[in-house]
Order: C-alpha cells, then sequence, then structure tokens
C-alpha cells in the first residue's frame, strides 16, 4: 500500500492546485467537435472534416509548443509527441528488477500538488561542473556513441544517440536535450520546494541516479514538466522509464499524486 504523508513531516502551504476535469487537450477538441456540428447545421462549411483538417495541424502543433498539457515552462535542458500508445521502439526493459520497483513504489508518499508559487529554474543550478566536465557534456558523452569532443572544454561536437522517448536515432548533438527524469517544475510541487538551493543543484545535476538522460529535443519538450498520468514515452520505453522515475522519486524522498502513482503501476506490467 502505499504510504499517505504525515502532516508533521514538513511545513506544508495550504495551497493546491486544483483538479481539472478535462486536460487542455481534450477541451481543445471538445471546441472543435462543437464548432464542426454549428458550421453543419448553419451550412456555412464545406463539412466536419474539412474543418477538422484546417484547425487541428495548429492545435496539435500548439500542443507540441507547450510541452502538451504542461502548465509551466517545462524541462528544456538543451544549452542553457511521440505516441504513447505505440507497441514498439523506444528501448527495453533491460535489468529491471520488477519487484524492486515495486516495493520502491509502495513506498512512495502519496499526496497532492503543492503550489508553484516560487519556483524558478534558476533556484536549480544546473549544469555543474563535474570532474573538469559540465553534467550536460558528461551525460552527451555517456549516453552517445562515437563521440567527438573538444579537450579543452569537453564539449561534445559529434556523435551518435539513440533517444529512448520517441525511438528515434539522431548524430546532431544540437538535436539532443539532456532530460531530468523527474522534471524540476515537478520536484519543485512534490517536495523540492522545501529544499535550500544547495540540495536543489544536487538535484539538478545528479549523475547518480538516473536523473539524466539524453534524448531528442523534440521528446523532451513534448514531455514538459509532466509526469507519467499526463505523458508517456513510447510503449517499449514504458517499464525502463517507469522504473527509472520511482528510483529517482525514491532516493530525492519527492512525493508522487494518486494520478502519477496508478500511471507508474500501470507502466511496470509492461515489464512483464
Amino acid at each position: 500500500m502505499a504510504r499517505t504523508r504525515k502532516s508533521k513531516s514538513r511545513k506544508r502551504s495550504t495551497s493546491r492546485r486544483s483538479r481539472r476535469t478535462l486536460t487542455r487537450k481534450q477541451q481543445r477538441r471538445l471546441g472543435l467537435v462543437v464548432a464542426a456540428v454549428a458550421a453543419i447545421v448553419l451550412g456555412g462549411y464545406l463539412g466536419t472534416s474539412d474543418l477538422l483538417e484546417d484547425v487541428l495541424p495548429d492545435v496539435e502543433a500548439s500542443e507540441s509548443d507547450n510541452g502538451g498539457d504542461s502548465s509551466s515552462d517545462g524541462d528544456d535542458d538543451s544549452e542553457d509527441d511521440s505516441d504513447s500508445d505505440s507497441d514498439s521502439g523506444g528501448g527495453s526493459s533491460g535489468d529491471v528488477d520488477v519487484d524492486e520497483a515495486r516495493e520502491l513504489l509502495s513506498e512512495l508518499t502519496v499526496d497532492e500538488w503543492d503550489t508553484t508559487s516560487g519556483y524558478s529554474r534558476d533556484r536549480f543550478s544546473h549544469w555543474r561542473t563535474i570532474d573538469g566536465c559540465d553534467a550536460r557534456q558528461t551525460v552527451l558523452a555517456r549516453d552517445g556513441e562515437e563521440i567527438e569532443t573538444r579537450d579543452e572544454d569537453c564539449r561534445v561536437v559529434s556523435g551518435v544517440w539513440h533517444s529512448p522517448f520517441d525511438d528515434v536515432t539522431l548524430d546532431d548533438p544540437s538535436d539532443i536535450d539532456i532530460d531530468h527524469m523527474v522534471p524540476l517544475a515537478n520536484a519543485w510541487r512534490t517536495g523540492a520546494a522545501d529544499w535550500d538551493d544547495d540540495d536543489r543543484a544536487d538535484f539538478a545535476n545528479d549523475l547518480d541516479t538516473p536523473q539524466l538522460i539524453a534524448v531528442s529535443a523534440s521528446s523532451n519538450r513534448a514531455k514538459g514538466d509532466q509526469d507519467p498520468s499526463q505523458w508517456q514515452p513510447v510503449r517499449g520505453f514504458h517499464c525502463q522509464y517507469a522504473y527509472d522515475w520511482i528510483v529517482v522519486k525514491h532516493h530525492w524522498e519527492l512525493w508522487v499524486t494518486e494520478e502519477e502513482h496508478d500511471a507508474l503501476s500501470d507502466m511496470l506490467d509492461t515489464c512483464d
């Protein structure tokens, strides 16, 4: 059983993010259906399919640019939509111990999101220099093949990367983002708001857990700051993604929402 939070464990803001009955994407699609029906009734348009073909691409483009249903600035970590129902691609479950993953999941505290009040990416200083190379360049070199760097600053200038979020292969480092497995904004809303800036910097540059991973810029920006109940990679990476997310949250003692917990449990079902 997942644990509920003990009220004495941390000082918490009483402000809560209200739950939407419809996501923004669902609201947009509902609006399109209403508009199409109205057009047919009024006889002022060629047909529903034409309307959807004209309008839907703009809606999809807007959702991609804004990171889906994400409500904040996302987790774009370049220099500074994958199909979650697909049955193919996107890496493998590797050596995931499903029993261990479920045990760790059961130990995570379940609670609602805290407010984003006070949140800023600047509160999670990155990229930190570690062993002479900044964390971004370290992950680029670690997760790629045929890597070439400039010795004086460790900057990766070429290589080949497989992005497990969307099952694509890229050969230009400028097309790669370093994703925070648990996005910074999500961490803020699930416990990191109570940390000091040094702890937040440790989290943002964490090379010891699966917190940092090289992925395509497009998939990273589609994910934004969403949790697994809101966004998921291609199905072939569900098992590993859920395990990595759980490990990071458990290590950093961050809590999960009920929806997040249930989505992670469902994703672990794909490990079998």
